[in-house]
């Protein structure tokens, strides 16, 4: 575990009280409207009408669509690193990097599966939206680590993420693979990618 990587997990510095209501408000009228109508209703026109705040408060606070949806995910996306950072083996320390590797990408797959169009959403609201998530920093940097062994970690780290792109998931669940044969061939990959041993 490095300082970088608790460096982007790290929260988010405290905010004056009447804009944390502002945020709130905003993601409360975000997962509503996402809820009830789908990603499509989830315009900044829509989420600011429905949170009672002007559209420019919804641009200045989350850029665009794709970051309002990253902060719709943040907490969720929050769990898995604190399980990466501090949790049991092999999901958290202590475990070989082979099997580190696979646990996180079990666990970020269980939580595709379960937010499927929200993350493809904030990977694709915005050309290379994508990799300025701080989530996906974070995920680089946690597979780097485990791929130190690996001739270029980093690369190495960028190619086990490709494989668990929401829009590839999206377009391989329309093509009749479930979630077990996605989750097969990730793990296959991890296993040619990670050292299994430091």
């Amino acid at each position: 575990m490095t300082e970088e990587l608790l460096n982007i997990a790290s929260r988010p510095p405290r905010e004056r009280a009447d804009a944390a209501r502002n945020r709130s408000r905003i993601l409360e009228a975000a997962a509503e409207l996402f809820a009830r109508s789908g990603a499509e209703a989830m315009t900044v026109d829509a989420v600011a009408k429905a949170a009672g705040v002007g559209k420019g408060t919804v641009f200045r606070r989350f850029g665009d669509k794709s970051g309002l949806v990253s902060a719709l995910l943040d907490e969720r996306e929050r769990e898995i690193q604190r399980a990466v950072l501090s949790g049991e083996p092999p999901l958290g320390p202590g475990a070989p990097p082979r099997e580190r590797a696979t646990a996180f990408l079990d666990a970020y797959l269980d939580h595709l599966a379960r937010h499927l169009e929200l993350v493809r959403l904030s990977e694709t609201a915005a050309p290379g939206a994508r990799y300025r998530i701080g989530a996906y920093r974070f995920w680089h940097m946690h597979l780097a680590l485990l791929c130190a062994g690996a001739p270029d970690p980093g690369h190495a780290a960028h190619a086990l993420l490709a494989v668990v792109d929401a829009d590839l998931a999206n377009a391989l669940r329309d093509e009749g693979y479930d979630w077990d044969r996605i989750r097969a061939g990730v793990r296959r990959l991890a296993v040619a990618l990670v050292p299994a041993e430091v």
